[in-house]
């Protein structure tokens, strides 16, 4: 099934927040990066944590379909990176995010709105279940 790239960023969003992931960040990347649509960035409070998102994340897309094209630091679980093309995961380990400091670097690219995404999300996953 084809997901557009901000559905796909939204369903990463929701499934980082169920691991109980910290300060979730979505920027739109679209006109400042060539690589990709959107960044997900968010915290978990142990290298366990930190595992359990991506793998939570993984897990939904993989439902939908949809695998990462690339994988790294899971293992270490300090900061992990999912690519999924048009969406890239950034999942820390809290003082790793604040040393790396991405929303900083990031700054021009718009944030989008958490609550609005996991709404949309919800609604693209019911939507799913019926069609079913």
């Amino acid at each position: 099934m084809a997901t557009d790239s901000k559905t796909k960023s939204f369903l990463c969003l929701k499934a980082a927040i169920e691991k109980k992931a910290r300060d979730p960040v979505l920027l739109e990347m679209r006109g400042i990066t060539s690589y990709t649509d959107y960044f997900l960035l968010c915290s978990g409070k142990s290298d366990r944590q930190v595992q359990a998102i991506a793998q939570g994340i993984e897990e939904a897309l993989k439902k939908k379909g949809i695998r990462p094209l690339g994988q790294e630091g899971s293992a270490e679980g300090k900061w992990i990176l999912m690519d999924y093309e048009d969406v890239v995961v950034h999942i820390f380990l809290e003082p790793v995010r604040r040393f790396y400091d991405l929303e900083g670097l990031w700054l021009d690219a718009p944030r989008m709105d958490i609550q609005k995404g996991v709404s949309i999300a919800e609604r693209a996953i019911r939507s799913e279940k019926r069609t079913r």
